[in-house]
């Protein structure tokens, strides 16, 4: 996959784990991430972010992310609402 590809939650946790597996068999982790095809920083920055998560609970991770973000725009959606309600009601506008 090229540079700025999207990988879904679960593939991210089966290239780490591949990565893992190739270094638990003496591979260095430059070469077991060339191999899955990501650089070592993607590598860390995923580990960080993924690392010791099961294929599900990545999946729900992701959920729980897209799910938070459309509650913030709703309440933001809401906020300006009442914003706008409040200007109406006092005669601001």
């Amino acid at each position: 996959m090229g540079r700025g590809k999207k990988y879904s939650a679960e593939q991210i946790v089966s290239l780490l784990r591949q990565i893992e597996v190739g270094t638990a068999n003496g591979k260095m982790t430059p070469q077991a991430c060339k191999e899955v095809g990501i650089t070592e920083q993607t590598y860390y920055r995923w580990r960080k972010e993924y690392g010791g998560l099961q294929v599900d609970q990545a999946r729900r991770l992701k959920e729980l992310e897209q799910e938070n973000a459309k509650l913030k725009r709703l309440v933001a959606e809401l906020s300006l609402d009442k914003l706008v309600l409040k200007d109406i009601a006092s005669g601001n506008f």
